[in-house]
């Protein structure tokens, strides 16, 4: 637990060219003072269990300490640490310490503020807190603004809360404690500090603003006071936790690194890789077992006409239904239980233990897959359940569904059920996709397109280690393996910034939307005065409005450029202001006008001619290939994402028809193959009764009973062998399941052949 990792972000110890590798250990480590402050600071016994800091957790700790009593408050700091890495446990070792930092006899800080984005976690670290913190009296837990306001006159000094919270919560603080210093530690730094929560939390911990008499204010006063407030406090520092920074993350809290072709790159203060972690056997490697499973479709026209469509987008829609079909969804549930069964649950992974995971693309997706995935167990007899997951009320066949009506117990039990035998499959319909710590979480089926953080969030959900956890697998119908490794590729080293966000694009962008003339200068300032001096909507609106009419008179591709442009101005500004190092009043107001301006412009006519197409095809064929097994190896390098885009405008669809028999010939080209006889329904029920006989079943009963057993055990025969068919012949399958009058007639056709 004690090694520092190597330069490669492998474990491991560094070559010591003085002398062995780990004599860090005895020379840092353990002298006395830095035992002391271990056993003091860090050591904590819970239950059985005595907790101690892993090398990089010490680490971080403190440098964090030592880099905030030199240089005070206004500082930030990016701390790049794995999922799994004990992230919990250095937040509150950090802030019990920061509580406690002094310089020339000084508090550096009077207030820690831990800021998490998920909700089960906010009360997780309040508690870890309290474990490591002798006097538990000064930590709090903020449940609402008012009871802020009530921790900070009680004196608390750790406060913890989640980021949903955030913007009531700091309108509680009075004007009494601005100009204090605080430290403020993220969990999870993704969009925490982001735009208008940022600016909020920024104007209520700022100092008050330096003036003699605020009624005497100017209009550009007032102007430079929001862009002064908006920036990141000058009296906090940030400490910025995350597996996973994104650019804004990065440029934010990362420390800049000047470049010698002018470029500025970031990097995080302090690192503890994916790599490292996974050598250690702190976390597990998702990527060891990642198996894609390929689908092919075949479509058929229903009708005789030879209507057009939008052929791009019809195809999107065409393989939207086919990957939700009814009977793919049948198909895929299938593989996903006999998997489960026959590696999962009958060799006792994880001692018996392990669950599995299917992530779905949409509610209505995970409704169907819940369906079809406890009629399979069911009909199998499996000794375990499904439990589905996904947020808010669905309309399913007419009648209103959510978790606990299909789950059958409130959803807050989610968590805890799946821990619980019959519970093994957990459905998601993005809920429990990021932020969920299961270490019972063994296997993933994945119907969901991912890339990027997703990517990395959703399959990390099976990272987590635990006594007799060896390995992970996961099962991905959606996927491509380049696209999974080019996703964890940022990630599992070291993630830096390219560059920084160059401002003048906001210069590119104010030049375009000006441009365009759907507003004048004198209409800016006059709502922007308005909104300040503190006059209602109702005299505000109709500014906004007059400048409607302008936009509507543009070309519909030009509505969509000024649109555009409009929102990656607000966008990009919001952000750039917390760090630009000088005040631009123009586009402070042109931000305020735009928030107000934007939400009126109406989208432009955009005729959707895919719709109806659906009506007129058919899911001829449908066949699963399941790929090789791979261990998906990562490029062994840190990696450089790219700056936010500043990109504005856009693109109208400009649709491109074509009729039906060419599309449906297009798709079946893409996503078919060399279907065999049996993938074709009049095939297959020529070579029906030749199949029929051969049933074992139905032989005996030919020979040895009546001819009523005999038909009764010729029906029963036919109709195993069409549920046989579910996964190459839909077509037979729906007919023979959906319409009885087929069912009757095949079924005497059979007979008496």
């Amino acid at each position: 637990p004690f090694n520092k990792g190597r330069e490669d972000g492998a474990a491991g110890n560094p070559v010591n060219p003085n002398g062995l590798k780990t004599d860090y250990l005895w020379e840092e480590v353990l002298t006395p003072r830095s035992l002391t402050d271990i056993i003091e600071n860090y050591t904590q016994k819970l239950d059985d269990t005595q907790i101690w800091p892993r090398y990089h957790q010490l680490q971080v700790v403190r440098n964090l300490l030592d880099d905030a009593a030199s240089n005070g408050a206004g500082n930030r700091y990016l701390i790049q640490h794995s999922a799994g890495s004990g992230k919990s446990n250095s937040i509150a070792w950090l802030s019990r310490q920061l509580i406690e930092l002094a310089n020339n006899g000084q508090p550096v800080f009077d207030s820690i503020l831990i800021v998490t984005d998920r909700r089960l976690l906010d009360k997780q670290i309040t508690d870890t807190i309290r474990q490591f913190t002798q006097v538990s009296s000064t930590v709090g837990h903020a449940e609402t603004s008012a009871h802020l306001r009530q921790l900070i006159t009680e004196g608390k000094k750790i406060v913890t809360t989640t980021v949903q919270k955030f913007p009531l919560i700091i309108d509680a603080i009075t004007n009494e404690h601005r100009g204090r210093k605080f430290a403020i530690i993220i969990d999870e730094a993704h969009s925490s500090q982001g735009g208008r929560t940022a600016a909020a939390m920024n104007v209520t911990l700022g100092s008050q603003p330096d003036t003699d008499d605020d009624d005497d204010d100017t209009f550009e006063d007032q102007i430079n006071h929001i862009i002064e407030n908006r920036r990141l406090l000058d009296n906090a520092s940030y400490f910025a936790f995350t597996a996973t920074p994104k650019n804004k993350t990065l440029e934010l809290f990362g420390e800049p690194d000047p470049q010698p072709d002018g470029a500025v790159k970031h990097l995080p203060f302090h690192s503890y890789t994916m790599k490292q972690a996974i050598q250690e056997g702190f976390i597990l490697d998702v990527l060891g077992n990642h198996t894609t499973v390929d689908s092919y479709f075949g479509l058929v026209k229903k009708i005789d006409d030879d209507p057009e469509f939008d052929s791009k987008r019809a195809q999107r829609r065409l393989r939207r239904y086919v990957e939700g079909h009814d009977y793919a969804v049948a198909i895929k549930a299938q593989i996903m239980v006999d998997h489960f069964h026959e590696s999962v649950f009958l060799p006792r992974k994880i001692d018996g233990h392990a669950r599995a995971m299917v992530v779905t693309d949409g509610v209505d997706r995970a409704i169907a897959y819940h369906h079809a995935i406890s009629a399979y167990i069911k009909e199998n007899g499996y000794p375990y359940r499904s439990i589905i997951a996904f947020s808010g009320d669905r309309q399913h066949q007419g009648q209103t569904v959510n978790e606990a009506s299909l789950n059958g117990f409130p959803s807050a039990q989610i968590p805890d059920k799946i821990q619980e035998d019959p519970y093994r499959i957990l459905i998601c319909a993005d809920k429990f996709q990021t932020g969920y710590d299961e270490p019972l979480l063994h296997t993933m089926y994945v119907d969901k397109t991912l890339a990027g953080i997703k990517a990395v969030q959703t399959l990390s959900r099976l990272n987590r280690a635990r006594p007799n956890k060896s390995d992970t697998f996961v099962l991905d119908f959606m996927n491509s393996s380049d696209v999974i490794r080019a996703a964890f590729a940022d990630y599992y080293r070291t993630t830096m910034l390219a560059n920084e966000t160059d401002p003048n694009k906001l210069h590119d962008l104010k030049a375009n939307l000006d441009s365009h003339q759907v507003y004048t200068p004198q209409q800016v300032d006059e709502l922007v005065e308005g909104y300040l001096s503190g006059k209602d909507r109702g005299e505000l609106d109709p500014i906004a409005d007059t400048c409607v009419e302008p936009y509507k008179a543009l070309s519909e591709n030009r509505q969509v450029e000024f649109k555009g442009s409009a929102k990656a101005f607000a966008r990009l500004y919001a952000f750039l202001s917390q760090i630009l190092p000088y005040p631009n009043p123009e586009w402070e107001k042109l931000s305020i006008f735009l928030n107000f301006l934007i939400p009126k412009l109406p989208a432009p006519v955009d005729e959707d001619l895919s719709v109806g197409i659906l009506e007129t095809v058919n899911m001829d064929s449908y066949r699963t290939e399941k790929q090789a097994t791979q261990r998906l190896l990562i490029d062994d390098e840190d990696a450089e994402i790219p700056p936010v885009p500043a990109g504005g405008g856009g693109n109208r669809h400009e649709p491109e028809l074509a009729p039906l028999t060419q599309i449906v010939a297009t798709f079946n080209e893409t996503w078919g193959t060399d279907f065999t006889d049996a993938d074709k329904v009049a095939e297959l029920i020529r070579t029906l009764p030749d199949q029929v006989v051969a049933d074992t079943a139905y032989q005996n009963a030919r020979r040895n009973s009546d001819p009523q057993n005999a038909r009764i055990e010729h029906d029963a025969a036919l109709r195993r062998l069409i549920t046989s068919m579910v996964r190459t012949n839909t077509e037979l399958f729906r007919a023979y399941t959906e319409n009885p009058d087929f069912r009757s007639w095949l079924t005497d056709q059979m007979f008496w052949l």
